[in-house]
């Protein structure tokens, strides 16, 4: 037992001062303390309690057991412990007798840090909101814009990673989507939005993980591991009948032997491409988040076990775009892509003398807008022929995804802005992909199997052709002199209103053709994403286009993947924004508003 230095002791009352309930509320340092004495015993706590704040002292013991009478949370007397989960422990301060006197310590608190650690575990557990926007504003709170956000954000973003995948058996899904979405956009807002972006991806994990049976990982094959061919084979080979735990154990078993983060990728992509656009592209956009979260979380075996092998069962049972009526009738694309895919080899190896040197993106994207499956099909490879990198490719198709929704025609049925999002997060995800395999190095003269993931993402842009009839007009206006911070500082109002679908894409347009800075941009979209309660779609939709944005920056089509995200936010917004309630509530907490006096 450690003891206090006398120092740090300071009077704070007489016996005599106790009420007739042995009550007594006193000012000690910084603390407002309330004095119980029970059992012969006197006890100090904060006065404040931990669950929204009301003061404690308007509250009863009985039997060693202090209620707070605004919502009934329950406390031990003698170590300020929660019987309730949804309020947090009360902070109790060592007492001394000194005859007549209380003496009470307040030097020795808690470590913030480690606490609310524990806290966002219990939240996650018990899928308590509150608790969960408490440790996110806690576990940031210092961190500002400065290079220690990035880190301060890494700890408790892991501790919702591990928890989503050990405790979802159905293993990757929505909620870990989101969580490492909104830590992909972090960098770009503004430093106390980010807390809020972290308690959203929290909770989402905490959504999704509730009531759900826990995941099993399964145990490496034992003995030496084949090589990386022999896992790749083995793995598309069961992943073609649908053998979720075979797959399941070739990725842990590559992962424990040291197979490179790189060609892991190149073994999950291609499994994924080799059928067309499973589960409407949510398989291989998992696939993408699963390797971007150990970016942000680390790359630590154990770890990349638990994540990656998260993905299979959605590879292994997602619907396979083969099986469905759109993508056979009244046009067999998937023969189309059968006869194309054979043909990339020769291609590439016709552009390699030019690569890099193609500047066709636009004239591409265009092409791939047109109701011509054939020709689309055509345009790509003779891109590749014409010196497109695979990137280059992406890139050109993930813009014409985008423009889908830049274009898309409120005229539309309302749950077809979803059919637009689904091929532009698969296009990125495609993007993303070529671009961690590119790491692979120049030595590697083989195109990569995920980039026959471009060409579907062609025929999914094709298929949502009719979302552009008619097509809505993309704001393209000349600066008239009114200064960027004015144009900005609209966009939040229109959002308080619906379907301020064209108001919202022209924002966005007037502010870049005024030379606005792009990053209060972004910054003002992230901000008007995290007011709104969480909407699975909208977070893939904005992040996606971050993405697009800074691979186009100082281009002209940049300004097309913005628009796109505007016109997508402000088609779902207002809602509720009940979760923002919460999210304020614990932020006025943290900031020591008395919330109880409104």
């Amino acid at each position: 037992m450690t003891i206090a230095p006398q120092a740090d002791w300071q009077r704070a009352a007489a016996l005599a001062d106790l009420d007739p309930h042995g009550l007594k509320t006193v000012h000690v340092g910084n603390y407002t303390l309330v004095l119980w004495r029970y059992d012969g015993q006197v006890y100090a706590l904060d006065n404040r309690c931990p669950h929204m704040g009301f003061p404690l002292d308007r509250g009863t013991c009985s039997d060693g057991i202090l209620t707070c009478h605004w919502h009934n949370a329950r406390f031990d007397l003698r170590t300020g412990g929660a019987f309730d989960q949804f309020a947090d422990d009360v902070q109790v301060f060592l007492v001394e007798l000194r005859g007549e006197e209380i003496w009470v310590n307040v030097a020795q608190e808690r470590d913030p840090r480690a606490y609310y650690r524990s806290r966002l575990h219990d939240g996650l557990e018990q899928d308590i909101r509150l608790v969960l926007a408490k440790s996110a504003i806690a576990l940031l709170d210092g961190a500002g814009a400065s290079a220690n956000s990035g880190q301060a954000s890494r700890e408790p973003f892991r501790i919702g990673l591990e928890f989503g995948v050990r405790n979802r058996r159905m293993g990757w899904g929505r909620g870990l989507t989101m969580l490492t979405c909104l830590a992909n956009i972090l960098p770009h807002l503004d430093a106390d939005d980010r807390p809020r972006a972290l308690f959203h991806g929290l909770d989402a994990v905490s959504r999704d993980t509730f009531g759900a049976a826990p995941r099993f990982v399964l145990k490496p094959l034992p003995g030496a591991t084949p090589g990386v061919a022999t896992l790749k084979h083995w793995l598309r080979q069961f992943l073609a009948v649908r053998d979720n735990e075979g797959a399941e154990r070739v990725v842990v078993s590559a992962v424990r032997a040291g197979v490179s983060p790189v060609d892991l990728a190149d073994m999950l992509f291609a499994a994924a491409t080799d059928y067309r656009y499973i589960q409407i592209g949510h398989a291989l956009d998992f696939i993408n988040k699963a390797f971007e979260s150990l970016d942000i979380a680390g790359w630590e075996p154990e770890l990349a076990e638990l994540v990656l092998s998260s993905v299979v069962r959605g590879i292994a049972q997602g619907d396979r775009q083969e099986e469905s009526n759109a993508w056979r009738h009244p046009i067999d694309l998937v023969a189309i892509l059968e006869n194309a895919f054979p043909q990339i080899d020769s291609a590439m190896a016709a552009g390699q003398e030019r690569n890099g040197a193609w500047q066709g993106r636009a004239t591409l994207a265009q092409q791939i807008l047109e109701d011509d499956p054939h020709g689309n099909v055509e345009a790509l490879l003779q891109a590749l022929r014409d010196g497109a990198t695979a990137e280059q490719l992406a890139g050109a198709v993930n813009y014409a995804a985008a423009l889908r929704i830049a274009r898309f025609h409120t005229s539309n049925e309302f749950g077809d802005w979803d059919t637009t999002l689904h091929t532009f997060t698969f296009a990125n995800a495609v993007h993303m992909g070529l671009r961690r395999l590119a790491a692979r190095g120049s030595g590697e003269t083989a195109p990569p199997d995920l980039l026959r993931g471009v060409f579907d993402a062609a025929m999914s842009i094709y298929l949502d052709r009719f979302l552009n009839v008619p097509p809505a007009r993309i704001p393209a206006p000349a600066p008239n002199g009114d200064a960027p911070g004015v144009i900005l500082d609209e966009l939040l109002p229109l959002l308080d209103r619906q379907q301020q679908v064209n108001p919202a894409g022209e924002v966005v347009a007037r502010y870049l053709a005024a030379n606005g800075d792009d990053q209060r941009l972004l910054a003002m979209l992230g901000r008007a994403l995290l007011r709104e309660d969480r909407d699975f779609h909208t977070i893939q939709t904005i992040e996606a286009a971050f993405n697009q944005y800074q691979l186009l920056r100082g281009m002209p089509e940049a300004a097309h993947v913005l628009i796109a995200a505007a016109r997508y936010l402000a088609a779902h917004a207002p809602t509720p924004r009940a979760q923002g309630q919460t999210y304020q509530i614990a932020l006025r907490l943290h900031r020591g508003d008395k919330l109880f006096e409104g």
